[in-house]
C-alpha cells in the first residue's frame, strides 16, 4: 500500500474484522486471557513499580479489563488517572481516579471523572484493537492516543495491552503513528521487535 487513502481503507476493514474476532471470544477464554495478562504485566513491566502515576482506561467493546489491576496498584499507593475527551480530535486530558469515585458518561458512553485537575501520568496502559511486531497499535481511528503521546511534555512509558488474536503482520504505520514502548498479550510481553518476558510463543496472525 502506497497512499494514505489505501491504508485508511485497509484499516477500516481490519478494525471491523478485529472487533468481530475479539467479540467472539468465549467468556471462559477471555477470563483466562485477562488473568494471564494481569500476571504478565506484574512480571514484565517492573517500571510500574518505579512510577508515581499511571493512566489507564475504562474497558470498551471487549478490551482487556484493567480495573482489577488498577485497584491493586491504587492500594499500593500509585496515583491513577483516566483519559477524558475534552475536545474531539484533540489530545485527551487525564483526571485522577480512585476506587468508588463518581463517574459520568463521556464520549461513546465511556465513564470518566466529571471534574478534577489534569494529571500527567508517568506511564500509560493503552488498549489495543490491533498491533504489530514493531510496537505500533491500531485503535478505533480517532487518533486520540497518538495525539496525546505526541503532545505530552515528557513522554510516558506507553504499555499497549491486547489479546494475541489482535496481532497483525503490520499496521502500515504512518508518520503520525506513535509506537508503544511495550506490548503485553496473554502470551508475551515485548518491546518493538523482541520478547521481554513470559511464554516464548510465536505470535503469528490468528
Amino acid at each position: 500500500m502506497q497512499s494514505w487513502e489505501e491504508v485508511r481503507a485497509w484499516r477500516k476493514s481490519e478494525r471491523a474484522a478485529l472487533l468481530a474476532r475479539r467479540s467472539a471470544m468465549p467468556r471462559d477464554e477471555r477470563k483466562a486471557c485477562e488473568e494471564a495478562i494481569t500476571a504478565l504485566i506484574g512480571r514484565s513491566v517492573p517500571e510500574l513499580g518505579q512510577v508515581r502515576s499511571l493512566g489507564f482506561y475504562w474497558p470498551f467493546k471487549g478490551e482487556y479489563d484493567p480495573r482489577p489491576l488498577a485497584r491493586s496498584l491504587h492500594a499500593q499507593g500509585l496515583r491513577l488517572a483516566l483519559p477524558v475527551v475534552v475536545e474531539r480530535a484533540r489530545p485527551v486530558e487525564f483526571r485522577a481516579w480512585w476506587p468508588g469515585m463518581r463517574l459520568t458518561p463521556g464520549v461513546w458512553g465511556i465513564p470518566v471523572p466529571p471534574e478534577g485537575e489534569p494529571v500527567l501520568p508517568e506511564a500509560l496502559l493503552v488498549p489495543l484493537l490491533g498491533f504489530d511486531g514493531q510496537g505500533y497499535r491500531l485503535g478505533y481511528g480517532g487518533g486520540y492516543y497518538d495525539r496525546t503521546l505526541a503532545a505530552m511534555p515528557v513522554k510516558p512509558l506507553a504499555v499497549g495491552i491486547g489479546f494475541r488474536l489482535s496481532r497483525l503482520p503490520t499496521i502500515h504505520p504512518q508518520p503520525h503513528d506513535v509506537p508503544m514502548d511495550l506490548i503485553v498479550t496473554e502470551h508475551r510481553a515485548f518491546r518493538a521487535g523482541g520478547a521481554v518476558a513470559g511464554e516464548h510463543v510465536e505470535e503469528g496472525r490468528h
